[in-house]
């Protein structure tokens, strides 16, 4: 009997422990130049404790990141957080820093890879350039997300920023990062993808 009630206190806490998802990303996920809790990663959190108990979200999301800089990171994170769901939010500073596509689409790839062989499943969100960096340019970068969603069978938002981009009342003053406004609708945008993959 006091084997039994022993193994049931063992077991009690892991079948109460949290499913983590986790947020890899930059300035877009990391509520630049406003509050952390108006960021849409902080709404999904919210969100999921309101509609999906027993997820917790862990933003490691940081302004300025590349893709190379979320794989130098993301082993780590893997082993520290141990994730059911990994939502890759990366490719803007690499776009805005004119790196070859062929590299962003690696990185990417091995993100993917790194977060699968560690049992987690994969959201991207796609990112596009503004016009100014060239039609060829832009369209050898778009095609990257949809291609690795297809090739390494991972979920996929195809344009991130689609119901905020054109909407200057939803964007911050430099055009590039949306407002504390937008982050509601940011979270709308993913949501529907996030939510099939959690459950």
């Amino acid at each position: 009997m006091r084997s039994l009630l022993w193994c049931l206190l063992v077991l009690l806490p892991l079948s109460l422990r949290a499913e983590t998802v986790l947020v890899l990303g930059d300035s877009l996920s990391a509520a630049y130049r406003m509050p952390v809790e108006q960021g849409w990663v902080s709404l999904l959190q919210h969100r999921l404790v309101s509609d999906i108990p027993g997820y917790q979200v862990v933003n490691a999301s940081i302004s300025g990141e590349t893709s190379q800089g979320g794989l130098n990171r993301l082993p780590g994170l893997l082993q520290q957080y141990r994730p059911e769901l990994v939502v890759i939010e990366l490719g803007a500073n690499d776009g805005l820093r004119g790196t070859p596509p062929a590299r962003l689409r690696q990185n990417l790839r091995t993100l993917i890879t790194l977060s699968q062989t560690a049992g987690a499943k994969v959201l991207m969100l796609g990112i596009r350039l503004p016009p100014n960096y060239g039609p060829a340019y832009n369209a050898r970068f778009e095609v990257i997300f949809s291609e690795l969603s297809t090739e390494m069978k991972v979920g996929l938002v195809p344009f991130f920023m689609a119901g905020v981009a054109l909407k200057p009342e939803l964007m911050q003053n430099d055009g590039l990062h949306p407002n504390a406004r937008a982050q509601p609708v940011l979270l709308e945008t993913v949501w529907p993808r996030l939510l099939e993959l959690v459950q």
